[in-house]
């Protein structure tokens, strides 16, 4: 029994294909792997439930596999098996789940695809203030790093924890130019469909090795007041305009003192 579903995102010429395979037991398609390669000629795969790298070390083999499939011709395949009782847990959980395949009836029914479930979703006034507490005080750590000549520390502060905030507020900027009906995609990448392009564009320069950090800074600084103005405004919620121009002296007061540790 193979019941075939995948799911969809909007097309280009670098779409991948997520594909799941609901089957009666997993045990066959484990003995032999080597049955992946009807697929096409492989490139590279990498199995997230394997154990071999101590990836998979929770995993019930005889629930469910994947294999992550590169090809040689640019193609990409995420394939999953998964017997019938995994696939009642997860099958309505995805809103971009499409059928292709239901030999013998037993998918769920489901609306049409959609995005829907990846939708911006509306901050509240807590999250709202958590963001521009976070952002406004983590950028401090950063500055110290680079006064230290500390360049692991400061980037990893700014790109994974500060940059991680102007996103956020990003995310709800556009949610409010567009009635939060909208899915900016993993971690951004459809920022630049729905930003100003003045927006984007300094948005670009948030970004930098740690010769130009201070750039990438100040640049962060005005886009996220912006963007956090806009959204406040929205929602009437207060900015804090004290913490930012406090934090913004001190940044200057920082930078100015670099040459001297």
């Amino acid at each position: 029994m193979v019941h075939v579903r995948i799911r969809i995102i909007k097309k280009d010429k670098y779409q991948d294909y997520d594909i799941v395979y609901v089957v009666t037991e997993t045990e066959s398609f484990l003995i032999n792997k080597s049955w992946i390669s009807v697929f096409g000629e492989i490139a590279m795969v990498q199995e997230p439930d394997s154990n071999d790298f101590g990836w998979g070390e929770n995993t019930d083999y005889s629930c469910s596999y994947c294999w992550l499939m590169l090809f040689k011709d640019g193609n990409r395949i995420d394939l999953h098996i998964q017997i019938r009782e995994v696939m009642l847990e997860e099958y309505t959980t995805d809103s971009l789940t499409v059928p292709l395949l239901d030999k013998d009836n037993i998918l769920p029914h489901i609306p049409p695809a959609n995005d829907k479930d990846y939708w911006i979703q509306k901050p509240n006034k807590s999250k709202y203030d958590a963001c521009c507490n976070e952002f406004w005080w983590c950028l401090n750590n950063v500055v110290k790093g680079i006064v230290r000549d500390q360049f692991p520390y400061a980037m990893r502060m700014y790109n994974e924890i500060v940059h991680k905030e102007l996103d956020r507020m990003i995310e709800w900027y556009i949610g409010t130019e567009t009635e939060f009906s909208v899915s900016v995609g993993m971690w951004g990448k459809y920022f630049n469909k729905y930003l100003p392009a003045d927006f984007y564009q300094l948005y670009t320069k948030t970004y930098s090795n740690f010769e130009m950090l201070w750039m990438a800074i100040f640049a962060a600084c005005e886009l996220f007041r912006t963007v956090a103005s806009e959204v406040g405004r929205h929602f009437g919620y207060s900015y804090n305009h004290s913490d930012d121009d406090n934090m913004m002296k001190y940044f200057i007061k920082m930078q100015s003192k670099e040459s001297e540790f």
